[in-house]
């Protein structure tokens, strides 16, 4: 399981450390696609294969469930981290999650996110994503 929110730089070449905590979970190869939220989401092989099963029963005939599965996959980039526990965050992905310098790394349960650092200031700082107000939310869907 992934959890805790780590700060990292981006370097000039693209790349990014993965905190050693994440680094035996994640695995050697891994997937890095375009997330939610202007982030990115990174996920170990075998749950990208338990995703990947879930989104191909999706109904080819349903328009959003093709475009949703458009954006997941086409963003998709098979990753590894190299002797330094770095991995190289490819261009589309940078530009789509904004990823400049800095960055914030955080586990999500089943995935890692990748956000720049000012998305994720502006994204803890959005008054409509109350903690409270997102609790109660979850208490109607029986969390």
């Amino acid at each position: 399981m992934f959890i805790g929110e780590y700060q990292h730089t981006l370097d000039n070449k693209g790349r990014i450390i993965i905190p050693s905590k994440f680094r035996t979970e994640l695995g050697e190869e891994f997937v890095m696609t375009k997330g939610l939220d202007n982030c990115l989401f990174v996920y170990p092989k075998t749950e990208w294969s338990i995703l990947e099963e879930k989104l191909k029963q999706l109904p080819l005939t349903n328009r959003d469930a093709r475009a949703f599965v458009r954006f997941f996959f086409s963003g998709a980039s098979e990753c590894e981290l190299d002797k330094q526990g770095r991995v190289l965050i490819p261009p589309n992905l940078r530009e789509h999650s904004k990823l400049e310098k800095e960055v914030v790394i955080i586990g999500v349960s089943t995935r890692i996110e990748i956000w720049s650092k000012e998305e994720w200031d502006s994204y803890n700082n959005d008054d409509s994503l109350s903690y409270d107000s997102i609790a109660e939310k979850m208490a109607e869907l029986g969390i």
